[in-house]
C-alpha cells in the first residue's frame, strides 16, 4: 500500500491506496497559514496519520509516500525550489527529507498538478488521449502536459501555465511576475481583488463566507455568489476566464494537443457551464481549426492525493 498527500494552498488531502485510483482511505486537514514548511511538514504528517486510521493501516504497512506540492520541485532531492501560493514558505525547502524523518517512511516529491494529471491520464478524463493539456484552476493556476503518453517534465517545472503572461505590464503576481494567468484566475488573487472591490461597490462574497463559516473566499462561495447573481463575483470570474483563455488558447497553438482536461477547485466547482465559457475564450487564442476536446477532470478532490501515491516509493 502507498500513502498519497496533496498539498494546496488551503487544504491538505491525504490519502492510502493500492497503488490505484482505489481509496482504502482518506483524510483532510488545513494548510497552515503560519509557522512555514516547518508547520505544513508537521500537519502534512498528521494527514497522513489521519488517513491510515481511517484505512485501519499502520504506518510500516505503506511501502512509501508521495507528496504532490505546489511551484517547482527538485525530485531527486525532495526540495521544494520555490513556492508561490503558501503563506511563509519563502526559500528552498527539503519536504521529502523531513517529512520521512517524521513519519519513518520514504517519501518522493513531485509538482502538485503534474501528479494529478498523471492519475488523470491513467484513471480519469485523460485516458484515450496520447496527448493533453492538465489546467488546474484553484488557489493558483497549474498546469501539466501531456505528449505521446507520457507526462512532459522539461528541466522541472514544465507546464506552469499560471505563470505565462495573460497582460503584459498586468497585475503583479505572487511569483513576483507582472500579468500571470495566477494573477487574474487565481482564488487567491480573485479574493484579494474581490476584498477591494467590497469596500466600494456591494457584492454578498463576504456575506456567504461568514455564512457558512469561512474565513476565505472558497469555491463554493464563488459558486454560491454566481448562484446569487453577484455582480463582483461574475465580473471577476469572467475576468479570470479570459485570462485563463489567453494562457489555455496559446498553449494549445504551441502544443497542439488533443484535450485539455481543467480541473481544480474552482474548475471542479463551477462545472461544464464555466468549462465551455473557457474553452469559448481559449478558442479566441487557437490557431487550429480544429481545437482539442474539452473535459473536466474526473478524480474530483482526491485527484491530487491518488496522482501524489503514484510516485511513492
Amino acid at each position: 500500500m502507498k500513502g498519497g498527500v496533496d498539498l494546496g494552498g488551503t487544504k491538505i488531502q491525504a490519502v492510502v491506496s493500492d497503488g490505484t485510483a482505489l481509496v482504502l482511505g482518506r483524510a483532510r486537514r488545513e494548510t497552515p497559514r503560519s509557522g512555514g514548511p516547518e508547520a505544513i511538514v508537521l500537519e502534512l504528517a498528521e494527514a497522513l496519520r489521519a488517513a491510515l486510521d481511517d484505512a485501519g493501516v499502520e504506518p510500516m504497512g505503506l511501502s512509501g509516500v508521495g507528496v504532490g506540492a505546489p511551484g517547482s520541485i527538485e525530485p531527486d532531492t525532495g526540495v521544494v525550489v520555490q513556492v508561490a501560493n503558501i503563506e511563509g514558505w519563502e526559500a528552498p525547502f527539503p519536504l521529502g527529507p523531513a517529512l520521512a524523518e517524521e513519519i519513518g517512511r520514504p517519501v518522493a516529491v513531485g509538482n502538485d498538478v503534474n501528479v494529478a494529471v498523471e492519475a488523470e491520464r491513467r484513471f480519469g478524463a485523460g485516458r484515450g488521449f496520447d496527448s493533453f493539456l492538465g489546467v488546474f484552476w484553484g488557489t493558483g493556476v497549474g498546469g501539466g502536459i501531456v505528449m505521446d503518453g507520457r507526462m512532459l517534465a522539461g528541466r522541472g517545472s514544465a507546464g506552469e501555465i499560471g505563470h505565462v503572461c495573460a497582460k503584459p505590464g498586468g497585475r503583479r503576481c505572487n511569483c513576483g511576475l507582472d500579468g500571470c494567468v495566477e494573477a487574474y484566475a487565481g482564488r487567491g488573487a480573485l479574493e484579494e481583488r474581490a476584498r477591494e472591490l467590497a469596500k466600494e461597490r456591494k457584492t454578498v462574497l463576504c456575506e456567504i463566507m461568514e455564512k457558512r463559516g469561512r474565513d476565505r473566499l472558497t469555491s463554493g462561495v464563488w459558486l454560491r455568489a454566481l448562484q446569487a447573481g453577484d455582480t463582483v463575483a461574475e465580473e471577476l470570474i469572467e475576468r479570470a476566464v479570459q485570462a485563463l483563455g489567453v494562457g489555455i488558447g496559446s498553449a494549445v497553438t504551441l502544443l497542439d494537443v488533443e484535450a485539455v482536461v481543467v480541473g481544480g477547485g474552482l474548475g471542479e466547482r463551477l462545472g461544464p457551464e464555466w468549462l465551455q465559457r473557457i474553452e469559448h475564450a481559449a478558442r479566441a487564442h487557437t490557431f487550429f481549426r480544429e481545437p482539442p476536446a474539452y473535459r473536466l477532470a474526473e478524480l474530483g478532490d482526491l485527484g491530487g492525493a491518488i496522482g501524489a501515491s503514484l510516485i511513492a516509493p
